[in-house]
């Protein structure tokens, strides 16, 4: 009598792997793991300091895995769909700030105000460039940082003719074709000037207006950045302007938890056209970290734009009031 001996490689009629359905119960939980770990960084967005603003840079790219995750789940495991569902509204949650934003339909009986600001990089040889390209498109403010004092003749000689009303600070510049008073420095924290505020009288009522340059944030170096950002927020809430725009480089990304104080005491301007309005580099933007919050005005457009040779998209921005 013989017998025939199964390959010990063969799994047992009975075992866990041959069962029908083995396959898909692995594969729904590789995607619940998957999404577990991809909800734990999202949640890590809200933790201040270093890990919430690597979180807020990379957060609009989780929608690539996540994406991935809710496809796989869709096509063969339908039964987990279920969690990558929570993880893409957590997301979204996390994103709110940074989405698109529906413009106010502008109205011909209200004063209309158009600001435009761009970090120029400072040894951009270039700024001039910057200059006329964004006083070509009619904004009433335009605001430069990150200008090397070399190079403010440049971009004074293209903006004087059209906006007559300057006032500059360090490496932080302000041009208007409304008058400025009050204008003052703001150091921010810091001991050195980064920043300005000023008064803009416009047609429609004086509108204060904030430049600001955030300290860069580098990996262990972001207690300056941090500094500036809580001191900015400060100032705008004791301020008791009817509106007030504040406008440029914050070295944040629109989720960063940084940014968190400055949302309390205005309304960070969104992009209304349909992009997340990333501004860094310019040559492939995967950042938005040059931002417009405002108070007392109703936005009714708000975009990015390539503007000269900088590494930065400007910023510009359309209010009424």
């Amino acid at each position: 009598m013989t017998h025939t001996l199964l390959p010990s490689s063969a799994p047992a009629p009975h075992s866990p792997e041959s069962r029908p359905g083995a396959a898909s119960v692995r594969r729904a939980r590789a995607l619940v793991t998957v999404s577990a770990l991809l909800a734990v960084w999202i949640g890590l967005g809200w933790m201040p300091g270093q890990m919430g603003a690597l979180v807020a840079a990379s957060l609009p790219w989780v929608c690539i895995p996540l994406g991935a995750v809710l496809f796989t789940a869709l096509v063969f495991a339908r039964r987990a769909l279920v969690i990558p569902l929570a993880v893409v509204a957590l997301w979204l949650v996390a994103m709110a700030p940074a989405l698109p934003a529906p413009a106010t339909s502008p109205s011909a009986a209200d004063t209309s105000f158009t600001a435009a600001s761009q970090n120029v990089r400072a040894e951009s040889d270039a700024v001039g460039d910057s200059a006329t390209d964004l006083t070509g498109t009619g904004a009433d403010v335009i605001a430069l940082v990150e200008m090397a004092a070399a190079s403010r003749g440049a971009a004074a000689a293209v903006l004087d003719p059209t906006h007559p009303h300057s006032y500059h600070v360090g490496t932080v510049s302000l041009w208007s074709a409304y008058p400025i008073v009050d204008a003052e420095p703001l150091d921010l924290g810091l001991g050195w000037k980064r920043a300005l505020r000023a008064t803009m009288q416009t047609p429609g009522g004086d509108v204060r207006i904030y430049v600001v340059h955030a300290a860069s944030l580098r990996p262990g170096e972001q207690s300056a950045r941090d500094t500036m950002l809580t001191a900015l927020s400060d100032e705008m809430r004791a301020d008791d302007a009817e509106r007030m725009i504040v406008l440029g480089d914050f070295n944040a990304a629109s989720t960063d938890p940084a940014l968190a104080s400055l949302r309390d005491t205005a309304d960070q301007v969104r992009p209304t056209d349909p992009s997340l309005g990333m501004t860094w580099p310019a040559a492939f933007p995967l950042v938005r970290i040059d931002h417009v919050f405002q108070r007392g005005m109703s936005v009714t457009s708000s975009t990015t734009l390539p503007a000269g040779a900088s590494d930065h998209l400007a910023t510009l921005t359309t209010a009424e009031f």
